[in-house]
């Protein structure tokens, strides 16, 4: 980092976190004009602008499923490029730095995205206010921005914005090119509510969107970040945040192998009862209840993993017993499940 920005630089990387059309957008756009009246510079970094939507494809393969791990590694490899430039960008905030030449996010976009910190940047730069707007729906993905501030010690915050899924979908269908509701639906599934009280470094504002923010909401929320603007983190080795990190990388792997293996049953299930000429109305019932099942089996499994798990030395070992735990228990839903349907077709 140069000398005298590293001397000079104020900032907080700010995640702002909810549901698709929990109101994150308007939010950073709100923050963006209060900012510049606190003499604040302020970037907004949008994640579904600098993705590449090919990155989230779903790639089925036949040789048991590794195409859902190379669908995964590659949307990690998006988010983890993300990161990058952001803190190349800290490294030196009165250089527009392109990304490099490998970096798979939208060159163009990135550019703009700082280009307003850039412009207002002066031989006493403002302080900087770093907002990042995305889903963020696991824990592990918001800890990969905390560990960047504190590895720059900038300080820290995260917003939730609270929304029921009702009023997300709705907002997501005025849209001129709304997402699917299945997305929406999924993402709430998914989504790992921030937990301060069980993660520490979770320092969190929570604002219900489900109607218009009122000025003394947005007041309260500006107060919070210029809190988290004021107390950087610091860069000191912890090994209990190590031990946090592991334990949020083994639940994350643990339940995308026990998703793609599930995902594996089903699809044997109904392959089964096509064999058994099954008519193909009484299969889409049949895949439709079996992926309700593993909807339900999923999410209850995400709710308890996230609550706890600690990882060891002999990490590799524990997440496999537990995926195929895990696996076989849902493997005895599905057979359940399948013999109950095979039966009811057979009194027909």
């Amino acid at each position: 980092m140069d000398l005298e920005d590293a001397a000079q630089l104020r900032a907080c990387l700010c995640v702002l976190c909810g549901l698709p059309a929990a109101g994150k957008s308007t939010l950073a756009r709100q923050i963006t004009t209060l900012a510049a009246e606190q003499r604040l510079r302020c970037i907004v970094v949008p994640y579904d602008d600098l993705i590449p939507g090919d990155a989230f494809n779903v790639r089925v393969m036949e040789d048991g499923g590794h195409g859902d791990q190379q669908k995964q590694t590659q949307w990690k490899m998006h988010r983890q490029a993300m990161l990058q430039c952001i803190g190349k960008f800290l490294e030196n905030t009165r250089v527009l730095a392109d990304p490099p030449a490998s970096c798979p996010i939208n060159r163009d976009n990135w550019r703009r995205c700082i280009q307003t910190a850039l412009a207002s940047h002066t031989s006493r730069p403002d302080p900087l206010v770093v907002l990042l707007d995305d889903n963020f729906y696991y824990p592990s993905m918001r800890y990969e921005v905390y560990r960047l501030a504190k590895k720059h010690s900038l300080g820290f915050c995260q917003v939730y914005l609270h929304s029921p899924v009702e009023s997300c979908i709705s907002r997501n269908q005025r849209r001129s090119d709304p997402l699917p509701t299945e997305v929406i639906l999924e993402m709430e599934k998914r989504l790992v509510l921030p937990n301060p009280q069980k993660n520490l470094w979770e320092n969190s504002f929570v604002l219900n969107t489900t109607n218009h923010l009122t000025k003394t909401d947005i007041q309260k929320l500006m107060e919070f970040i210029s809190c988290a603007l004021n107390n950087p983190l610091s860069p000191t080795e912890d090994h209990t945040e190590q031990k946090e990190a592991d334990r949020l990388r083994c639940a994350t792997s643990v339940i995308h192998r026990v998703d793609g293996a599930c995902r594996r049953l089903v699809s044997e299930a109904v392959k089964s009862a096509r064999e058994n000429k099954v008519y193909p109305e009484s299969l889409r019932s049949l895949a439709t209840d079996l992926n309700e099942s593993k909807r339900r089996f999923l999410q209850t499994m995400r709710k308890q993993f996230f609550r706890g798990v600690a990882a060891t030395h002999e990490e590799d070992i524990h997440v496999d017993f537990v995926v195929n735990r895990a696996v076989e228990g849902f493997d005895q839903d599905k057979k359940l499940i399948l013999y109950r349907f095979l039966k009811n077709e057979c009194l027909k």
